[in-house]
């Protein structure tokens, strides 16, 4: 079965926490802080292998979750990390961010491997917060929580050459003529249900993929038939092929299949549209009206594309095809076609610098983000010490200057996470 999308949902590992720990060594106050640090949670890779050609596992497994790290413990030892999770995919998947849409990461090289989403850090025990003057720290970092998220996986496949066109007007005929594939073949709409590809192997010793692309009918973008799921593949392509049956045995127009195929391409994306493309008029062994191939011959003339008559069925005019292919296929910059303009950019996993954000609610002040995460679970409320550290945290990060800025008063109230506070300059 061919699956070329998936949602699914990806958590990364929690960081282990911080431990609180005092040894018993003489001369040494409160025993001297011991505790060790926790490991960091494990990562989320995505990479390529190259022996799969489908997204199928993705059907019945949904959820993926790398290992947490472990907590750290007395006599400064450190928790071990969690174990980064590796995710296989086939060479061509996108992978989108399920609620905004943005491309996360594009497999499109072999062996290529990306982090998706990284693992919570491992908290600080209290033997890290030792100073001169705070020589007995009470107070550790808890580790950060993994982060969760729902991703889609679009497969697109790689191929130099895709076809296009109606069903049954010998698309698959074609590829089985150049290639060593074998795709099924039979006189009805809708035999290939599956993309299929090939390689072309030509007689200068080069060769380039060609995919036969099924579904493509009136209304495929707008979702009608299978065409909005093949569509995506055409991005891949740097050359068209927009296979047409000329011979009119099926009362079809030429011109007007023509024309429907490409509003149908310039609907899915203005960037497809104006790919290179070369008409190929087949099945002109059985042609019932000369004229219909004349008015598309016309047509590809005054929109300066190429056309060429031939029958895949008794290779007439076939190979001349083939060696046009190649050349233009050397001519043409091998260009990215794999982000698409609306797609926008590559979104990377840089942290934003800010890292919180202040909402006010009446007389309540109420912070959130990671950096506020990440303050409030270094902090014990019943140290002095700690509460010291965690007002210089507040400082250093900015949330102090962001409080004044919405106007924060004397005795307003602070909520960060569970905890609450008033506040005073």
């Amino acid at each position: 079965m061919f699956v070329d999308y998936a949602k699914i949902t990806i958590q990364s590992g929690n960081g282990g926490d911080g431990a609180i720990s005092f040894r018993r060594e003489k001369y040494v106050a409160a025993g001297g802080p011991d505790g060790g640090d926790g490991g960091r949670g494990g990562d989320i890779y995505f990479r390529v292998d190259k022996d799969m050609n489908t997204l199928i596992d993705f059907k019945y497994k949904k959820k993926f979750k790398a290992e947490n790290g472990q907590n750290g413990s007395g006599a400064r030892c450190y928790g071990k990390s969690g174990e980064d999770l590796y995710i296989d995919v086939p060479l061509g998947t996108v992978i989108k961010d399920s609620a905004t849409s943005r491309v996360i990461a594009d497999l499109s090289t072999p062996e290529q491997v990306e982090l998706v989403l990284k693992g919570g850090k491992g908290g600080k025990g209290n033997a890290h917060f030792a100073t001169s003057t705070r020589q007995a720290p009470r107070f550790a970092i808890d580790g950060e929580k993994g982060e969760e998220k729902e991703l889609i996986l679009e497969l697109k496949l790689l191929a130099d050459v895709g076809l296009i066109g109606f069903p049954n007007v010998g698309k698959s005929t074609l590829l089985s003529m150049v290639t060593a594939a074998t795709p099924k073949i039979a006189d009805y709409h809708f035999t290939t249900l599956e993309p299929n590809l090939g390689v072309v192997k030509t007689k200068t010793g080069n060769s380039f993929v060609i995919a036969d692309i099924p579904g493509i009918i009136e209304g495929a973008s707008e979702g009608t038939g299978l065409g909005l799921q093949f569509l995506r593949h055409i991005e891949r392509t740097r050359l068209l092929l927009h296979v047409i049956d000329v011979s009119g045995s099926e009362g079809r127009n030429p011109l007007q299949d023509f024309n429907t195929i490409n509003a149908e391409l310039k609907k899915y994306s203005e960037k497809l549209s104006k790919r290179k493309q070369i008409i190929v008029a087949n099945k002109a062994d059985v042609i019932t009206d000369e004229a219909l191939y004349q008015e598309l011959e016309k047509e590809a003339k005054k929109q300066n594309i190429e056309i060429y008559k031939i029958s895949a069925a008794t290779k007439q005019g076939v190979d001349e095809l083939m060696e046009r292919v190649e050349q233009v296929l050397r001519e043409l910059p091998k260009e990215n076609t794999i982000v698409e303009v609306e797609e926008k950019k590559i979104y990377t996993l840089e942290e934003e610098k800010k890292g919180f954000e202040v909402e006010k609610l009446d007389k309540k002040y109420v912070v959130v983000g990671k950096t506020a995460e990440r303050i409030i679970g270094r902090i014990n409320i019943d140290d002095n010490e700690s509460m010291y550290y965690f007002q210089k945290m507040m400082e250093n990060s900015g949330i102090n200057e962001e409080l004044k800025r919405k106007g924060i008063q004397e005795g307003d109230i602070v909520q960060i996470g569970d905890l609450e506070f008033e506040w005073y300059e």
